[in-house]
């Protein structure tokens, strides 16, 4: 009987889909796996070549994978995508993985550390809080100059929107302050220490240091 040479494993929140093959390309199984399934039936494996596709939560089940002793592979979605033979669903995504796997030609994405992912978070959570910033400046400012109150561009100067909304002499109507309050005092939550620019800066040690505690 041929041995397990490569498995291509779909994927999933809770139902796995794994595409057994063996170096000839002789299907070997095609097995689904619960969630707390996964890390036992590897572990019961041969050590082979394990293929998925790099999406989200790929780098966690690569590490896993690997520290069972199997040879983890990555591959971007797009290039497995050409290997679909049929309509797409679990067992076909799986198969797709296991032949695009074997081509020669393939290219691989490197897996990534917990620590690399833990930087990476760091910054995208920022990007995100400084867009949400924006967006909420942004809103404030445009309702603001519908009743002819303006300040100028920049997150420094939200703070004299802030004070036109909350001073009860304004030109703001009594009828829209108090949703402008609640804008206002999102304005004030999301201030930060820098300018967006600092998303941008260079990624050091420092620069994750000085992100993690603001």
């Amino acid at each position: 009987m041929e041995e397990v040479s490569i498995i291509g494993l779909d994927l999933a929140k809770r139902v796995f889909q794994a595409h057994g093959a063996s170096a000839s390309g002789t299907v070997l199984f095609r097995k689904k796996l619960r969630r707390d399934q996964v890390l036992l039936f590897f572990a019961n494996q041969p050590r082979c070549r394990v293929a998925m596709e790099a999406c989200a939560s790929a780098h966690h089940w690569a590490r896993a994978i690997g520290e069972l002793g199997h040879e983890v592979r990555l591959m971007p979605p797009a290039y497995v995508k050409p290997f679909v033979k049929r309509q797409k669903n679990d067992m076909a995504d799986a198969e797709a993985i296991c032949e695009a796997a074997q081509r020669p030609t393939m290219r691989f994405v490197a897996i990534k550390s917990e620590a690399k992912q833990a930087a990476a978070a760091i910054f995208r959570v920022r990007d995100l809080l400084i867009g949400q910033r924006t967006q909420i400046i942004n809103a404030l400012r445009g309702h603001l100059a519908e009743f002819g109150v303006i300040a100028p561009q920049g997150s420094s100067h939200v703070q004299q929107l802030i004070a036109e909304v909350e001073d009860s002499a304004s030109r703001v109507p009594d009828l829209a302050r108090s949703s402008l309050l609640r804008l206002s005092k999102c304005c004030g939550s999301c201030r930060t220490r820098s300018s967006p620019s600092t998303a941008r800066s260079p990624r050091g040690p420092r620069a994750l240091a000085l992100l993690a505690g603001s």
